[in-house]
């Protein structure tokens, strides 16, 4: 079955290690080689700066990562860059395609024309906060939890405009409202459900019912303390979660999104790219193939 998995570090790791092998290596979770045996056929990259890197040196580290996305992603591993949904209709069969995230808009500062220059130069999905504030918005761990302010608005506008998805993982509860009334293309590229796991990074019900009205899509996450609060995480975890998005009303509204390459622990039997396949075999088991079908892909590309 194709996968649309709607996020990954690799770049991140890239900017970190710019030797990695990303075709066939060992270091990364998600490699060329383990889409293609996992049937991944749609993967979104993400520019995530570490919060280590100094703040003068953020948008330089951001520009780097989409130089590294084009030179050994698209043109050295030969994937296939999806820039609009034409692009992901266009795909063929045995092709694999590469989407361009933002994770956090720290990188930009204050600065519109940064974003707009991200944009240009490929970026269709945008976080506008890590795990805490910045000049747009409050994150998810920010123990104020403010909303957007005046320039996490004009951002917001912006990606409207521009008909780029706007990503509330890690966004603040008080920002995740403001972008529902200001946006209407959202996604929770990696979260999870609250009422499970009490986790500031994952989603209330009525943040998922709302996500759900709003015709969004939320990318069930393979974090262990998102999953579950006993330590190991299992894909029956994984399914807890998927289960309780259906019963929302969601079951056309999920995808995944695995943070493969964000995170040092992993799903036991889900560490790697190509260990999709044991998700895929635990999903038929309690669902129609249809609706596997969409959780795996549908449900991400018909909203791209």
């Amino acid at each position: 079955m194709k996968i649309f998995d709607a996020h990954c570090d690799v770049l991140m790791k890239m900017l970190m290690e710019p030797k990695i092998d990303f075709i066939d290596g060992s270091y990364l979770h998600v490699t060329k080689s383990g889409m293609k045996k996992a049937g991944v056929m749609v993967q979104v990259f993400a520019i995530y700066v570490p919060e280590a890197i100094h703040p003068s040196m953020r948008f330089e580290a951001a520009l780097t990562m989409v130089e590294l996305f084009f030179e050994r992603i698209i043109k050295e591993a030969g994937l296939t860059f999806i820039g609009k949904k034409e692009d992901l209709r266009a795909l063929n069969k045995g092709e694999m395609g590469a989407i361009l995230a933002l994770e956090g808009c720290d990188c930009i500062e204050m600065d519109l024309l940064r974003l707009r220059t991200l944009l240009r130069l490929g970026v269709s999905s945008v976080g506008l906060t890590w795990n805490h504030a910045n000049a747009l918005a409050d994150g998810a761990l920010e123990e104020r939890q403010g909303g957007l302010t005046r320039f996490g608005k004009e951002v917001v506008s912006l990606l409207k405009e521009r008909g780029c998805w706007c990503d509330v993982s890690h966004l603040s509860e008080a920002g995740f409202w403001d972008c529902l009334e200001l946006h209407n293309r959202i996604i929770a590229s990696h979260s999870n459900c609250q009422s499970i796991v009490p986790h500031p990074r994952n989603l209330t019900d009525e943040q998922l019912e709302a996500l759900i009205g709003h015709d969004g899509q939320i990318g069930i996450t393979f974090v262990p303390e998102f999953l579950t609060t006993e330590g190991t995480a299992t894909i029956s975890d994984v399914l807890h979660h998927v289960d309780h998005v259906c019963s929302l009303g969601g079951k056309k509204h999920i995808g995944f999104g695995s943070d493969f390459d964000g995170i040092d622990r992993t799903v036991i039997g889900l560490d790697r790219t190509e260990a999709y396949g044991h998700l895929v075999n635990e999903l038929l088991k309690h669902y129609r193939e249809e609706d596997v079908r969409g959780f795996l892909y549908d449900n991400f590309a018909s909203r791209y």
